[in-house]
């Protein structure tokens, strides 16, 4: 059976540092903090909605988590400049080493997905606008079961939706907390270390290959 890989949206194919551009319109040189803290935010948030069972959508934790940076940095975003923030979300460029990176393992017999906390409408247009959507057999969303990662439930749902099992997929993340959520869960899971300065949480879990790049990855296939 073809290898199935499940590919996280924001911060892997996706690159939220894009947001500065727009932020330093607004706040200047503080874009760049500020776009950190909103991102180490909205991961809290979901986090923190899906331990109390409160569930709000991933959008809902983005505006929240722009709200609190608002706060934290004391600076005054109208309500419509706020608005336009939310909006570039679903604008955001592809890291450059993923079309070429997702074309040679689609064109290697992968199956590919996105798997991401955000809405499925959302991540569709996000990938559309990026112009990989063309690589990817589907998205599958945790908003389909009102929860977010790193939950178990979120990687078997994957599972499911796209007819795979543990053992012979993989889950590729930027994010360390991903990566251990899925090999938790069952599956093999691939972390992407773009930064040298980069590090992984010092678990008992470790990835099962780290890759520089997208890129990279296909190595791991053999391709």
């Amino acid at each position: 059976m073809p290898t199935t890989i499940a590919f996280d949206v924001y911060g892997t194919l996706i690159d939220t540092a894009g947001i500065v551009v727009a932020l330093k319109g607004l706040i200047g040189d503080r874009a760049e903090p500020f776009s950190d803290l909103w991102r180490s935010k909205q991961l809290e948030y979901s986090y923190r909605r899906g331990l109390m069972q409160n569930y709000q959508d991933f959008s809902v934790c983005t505006r929240q988590a722009l709200d609190f940076c608002c706060n934290t940095f004391q600076v005054e975003i109208s309500a419509a400049e706020r608005a336009d923030l939310l909006e570039s979300y679903r604008h955001l460029p592809a890291f450059s080493d993923v079309e070429p990176g997702l074309d040679r393992l689609k064109t290697g017999g992968c199956r590919l997905y996105a798997f991401s906390n955000g809405k499925p409408d959302d991540v569709r247009n996000l990938l559309n606008h990026a112009r990989i959507d063309q690589y990817l057999e589907g998205v599958v969303s945790t908003d389909e079961i009102k929860s977010f990662k790193p939950n178990p439930a979120v990687y078997v749902h994957f599972l499911r939706r796209a007819g795979a099992w543990g053992a012979e997929s993989w889950l590729i993340s930027g994010n360390p907390f991903d990566v251990i959520g899925a090999i938790s869960a069952g599956m093999r899971g691939a972390w992407v270390r773009r930064s040298p300065k980069a590090v992984f949480d010092p678990w008992e879990i470790q990835p099962t290959r780290t890759v520089g790049n997208i890129i990279e990855l296909s190595g791991t296939f053999g391709l």
